[in-house]
C-alpha cells in the first residue's frame, strides 16, 4: 500500500457504523509502590499514589472505534449499581452512544482492579458475574431498535464470558444480522467457541483456538497451526479465520492457503487491550473492502502498539498511519 492509499482507508473508516455487542466492564487502577512487607500477611504494602477508572471489554472496542474515525453503536449490560453510573459517566467522556445499554438488577457491573507498582503489575481483583442473563428477548429487542434506526456496517461480537452472549442469543443475533446483509467479526472465548457459525471473520488467540479444538500444536510449526485454522474454519462455517499469535505474529486463512506475518518489533510493556484494538481495526478494513493480507497487517501492527503503554489504550490512527507508511515504504 502506498501512503495515498493507507490515508484514503482511514478516510473510508470516518464513513463507517460500527454494533459492537459484548461484555462490558471498566478496567479500575490503583497507581502506586511497594514501600514493605505487610506485619499482617506475607504480602507486599503498596502504597496508593492515584487511582484511575477505563472502558473496557467491549466498551474499550468501541472507544477504539471511534479513536479510529468510525461511529460505535455498544450493545451491553451493566448492574443497577454506583460502578453503572460511573461507566456511563466514562461513555458520556469519550463521547459514545449509549442507547445500547441495559441496566439489569440481578447482575454487577463487571469491574477489573489493577494494582501496579511503578510499571509492574502486581494484583488484579474482579468484581463480576459470569452467569447467563435471564431476559435475552430484552436484549435481541435492543438489537432490532438499533438495526431499525441505524444503518449498520459491520457488528463485532466481544466475547468475555461475562454473561451476555449466551449461545441462543448468539444465534438469533447472527440471524437478524444475516438478514440486513451486515459482515460479521467475532472474538471469541472458550464456553460458546463454535455457537459463531457462518460468520465473516473469526479472531481467537492462539491459546483460544487449541482449547476450543481440544488439539496440541506447537506455536512454532507453522503448517500444523495453518491446518488446524483450515479445520476450524470449515467446521464454523466461517468466511475467515485471524489468528493471534502473541511475538509470532498474525495468520489469517479463507479460501486459500493462508497467511503468516511475524509480530512487529515493539517496545512491549503490557499487552491489555491488545485484542481490542486487533479486533476494532480487523472490524473497519473488513468493511471497508480491504484485502485480508493488508487486513493481517494493519491489524498485526495495531496489536503490537496497543502493547506500547502501560493499560488499557486505544490506538493513534495517526501512529498507526505512521507504522504502516514506513513499513510499506519498506517493502518496495
Amino acid at each position: 500500500m502506498k501512503a495515498t492509499e493507507i490515508k484514503e482507508l482511514f478516510r473510508r473508516f470516518r464513513n463507517l457504523k460500527v454494533l459492537i455487542i459484548g461484555d462490558s466492564m471498566i478496567d479500575a487502577y490503583m497507581w502506586g509502590h511497594i514501600e514493605r512487607m505487610s506485619p499482617e500477611a506475607p504480602v507486599p504494602v503498596v502504597r496508593i499514589d492515584r487511582q484511575e477508572k477505563k472502558l473496557g471489554g467491549a466498551a474499550n472496542v468501541a472507544r477504539n472505534i471511534r479513536r479510529l474515525g468510525a461511529y460505535p453503536i455498544l450493545l451491553s449490560a451493566l448492574g443497577q449499581d454506583e460502578q453503572a453510573r460511573s461507566f456511563l459517566d466514562l461513555m458520556q467522556k469519550e463521547h459514545l452512544n449509549t442507547e445500547g445499554l441495559l441496566e439489569l438488577s440481578d447482575r454487577p457491573t463487571t469491574v477489573k482492579t489493577r494494582v501496579i507498582n511503578g510499571k509492574e503489575h502486581v494484583l488484579r481483583v474482579d468484581e463480576e458475574s459470569q452467569e447467563d442473563i435471564e431476559d435475552g428477548d430484552q436484549v435481541i429487542q435492543l438489537l432490532k431498535n438499533i438495526l431499525d434506526e441505524h444503518h449498520i456496517d459491520v457488528a463485532i461480537f466481544q466475547d468475555y464470558n461475562k454473561g451476555l452472549l449466551s449461545s441462543d442469543l448468539i444465534e438469533r443475533s447472527i440471524a437478524l444480522l444475516r438478514e440486513k446483509g451486515i459482515p460479521m467479526v467475532v472474538d471469541p472465548k472458550k464456553k460458546n467457541f463454535f455457537a459463531y457459525r457462518g460468520v465473516d471473520l473469526f479472531k481467537p488467540n492462539f491459546k483460544e483456538m487449541l482449547e476450543g479444538m481440544q488439539v496440541v500444536v506447537e506455536s512454532s510449526d507453522d503448517s500444523a497451526v495453518l491446518q488446524t485454522m483450515k479445520e476450524l474454519r470449515s467446521q464454523l462455517g466461517a468466511a475467515a479465520i485471524l489468528l493471534t499469535r502473541s511475538e509470532r505474529g498474525v495468520a489469517i486463512i479463507d479460501e486459500s492457503d493462508g497467511f503468516l506475518q511475524d509480530a512487529f518489533e515493539r517496545n512491549i510493556v503490557d499487552v491489555s487491550g491488545a485484542g481490542d484494538s486487533v479486533i476494532s481495526v480487523a472490524a473497519l478494513a473488513l468493511a471497508a473492502g480491504m484485502d485480508l493480507r493488508e487486513l493481517a497487517t494493519i491489524s498485526n501492527m495495531a496489536g503490537g502498539l496497543a502493547c506500547e503503554e502501560v493499560g488499557v489504550h486505544p490506538i493513534s490512527p495517526e501512529r498507526l498511519s505512521e507504522e504502516l507508511e514506513k513499513f510499506y515504504q519498506l517493502q518496495e
